[in-house]
């Protein structure tokens, strides 16, 4: 067996590390005296402030360091967790050139937010460290004393009127101890009121639906208080009463969208006619559903249980047998004129927009003036000035027959009145 021999080895030998292959310590501390000497020479003067770190940005390292450049701009020293600064043993490490030590005018705050901005403009790595930086900073709210939670929430809402941060940032209040402190509500309603005054609410009602805020505006409020009276009030002390409107509006609509799954649910399992009435009637009285709003929800609901036959000719009789087993449901929300008129129209928006419908319009009315869901004075009404634009003329004409019938028809009652 043969055994390897060794190779040489040079006495002495050094191996030189080249210096790419070094690892520089991670120094958050270094870093931040290196800021805080800078802005401390810089002092108040907003326009020194920006020169410093623009020009430091080429000497110190940004890219590895921005969230600590963030803290110190922001609460002016490095944050820990639970939001305090921290302290080289007995003494806080902090500067006066940050957000927490600015006036709380918001002629002063947006004075220093545009540090923020000419900063990002210059360095753009910064914009996805300053968004992460400000997830973790609104988590640290608790923390800060009442001003300085005031000053955040008004730069808060500058910085995301003018893109500098999302407004999907402020989901990150929405976090337990956050809430039942009345923190986090307190926080967005400050954040809100200053995008008012400096933008106005349309932008806001915008922002909250990119942001994916305008469906969760109750989970800001501490579980104890969560009732509507307690958020309407809340909000429309602070002059936001526009906020009320758009959160009953979305609550609307997701209690819509219940009581359409169910109603499908129910109507797929077979349940008793009567018993799907009632449990409607339940779900539409909590959430103040009128039969209006109702009954186009029944009707979409019936007509999504169909598979529809894909040829014109044999789509008439699939739908009226279709919609004669669901008479009873029609008829127990059509009470009233108004929601046989939101029916009527609801028909005619769906046969125009489903071509093979196109021609059977007249038909499903007539079907359901049979049935008594809708009624003569409703039809007559919708034909003069009722309708909707949508296939006017068409469907003008196919009811015209039928409309000439009832005209008639009720000459003759009244002809037979007088004579009487």
């Amino acid at each position: 067996m043969s055994q390897k021999t060794e190779k040489p080895v040079l006495s002495g030998q050094r191996i030189k590390t080249r210096k790419r292959d070094e690892k520089e310590k991670y120094d958050p501390a270094g870093f931040r005296d290196s800021i805080l000497q800078g802005l401390d020479k810089a002092g108040t003067d907003l326009e020194a402030v920006y020169k410093f770190l623009d020009a430091a940005g080429s000497k110190l390292d940004y890219r590895r360091y921005g969230e600590t450049l963030f803290d110190i701009l922001i609460a002016g020293g490095l944050l820990v967790p639970g939001g305090s600064i921290a302290q080289d043993g007995d003494k806080i490490c902090k500067t006066n050139a940050c957000v927490f030590e600015t006036p709380e005018d918001i002629a002063s705050l947006r004075n220093f937010e545009q540090v923020f901005v000419k900063l990002m403009r210059r360095y753009k790595y910064l914009e996805k460290m300053f968004e992460e930086e400000m997830k973790k900073v609104l988590v640290f709210i608790k923390g800060f004393n009442e001003i300085e939670r005031i000053k955040l929430a008004r730069i808060t809402a500058l910085w995301i009127c003018n893109g500098t941060v999302p407004p999907t940032v402020l989901q990150v209040l929405i976090n337990e101890h956050l809430v039942k402190d009345n923190l986090a509500l307190d926080f967005l309603m400050e954040v809100f009121v200053t995008w008012k005054n400096e933008k106005g609410l349309p932008t806001l009602m915008t922002a909250l639906k990119r942001g994916g805020l305008e469906g969760r505006l109750l989970e800001f409020v501490p579980p104890n208080k969560r009732t509507e009276d307690y958020f309407r009030n809340a909000f429309e002390e602070k002059g936001l009463s526009e906020i009320v409107k758009l959160h009953k509006a979305q609550a609307s609509q997701e209690a819509k969208r219940d009581l359409q799954l169910q109603l499908e649910e129910e109507l797929q399992d077979g349940r008793a006619m009567k018993d799907i009435v009632t449990d409607v009637r339940d779900i539409a009285g909590k959430n103040a559903i009128g039969d209006q709003e109702v009954i186009t929800i029944v009707w979409t609901t019936v007509m999504s249980l169909a598979e529809w036959n894909k040829k014109e000719e044999l789509v008439a009789d699939q739908a009226l047998k279709h919609l004669q087993k669901y008479t009873p449901l029609f008829e127990a929300f059509t009470s009233a004129a108004r929601s046989q008129m939101a029916l009527m129209l609801k028909i005619q928006e769906y046969c125009y927009e489903n071509m093979n419908f196109m021609k059977i319009f007249h038909k499903i009315i007539l079907l359901f003036y049979k049935t008594e869901v809708i009624s003569e004075e409703v039809i007559l009404k919708w034909y003069k000035d009722g309708h909707s634009v949508k296939g006017k003329m068409m469907f003008l004409e196919q009811m015209k027959k039928f409309i000439e019938w009832l005209q008639s028809a009720e000459e003759e009652s009244e002809s037979g009145e007088d004579e009487d």
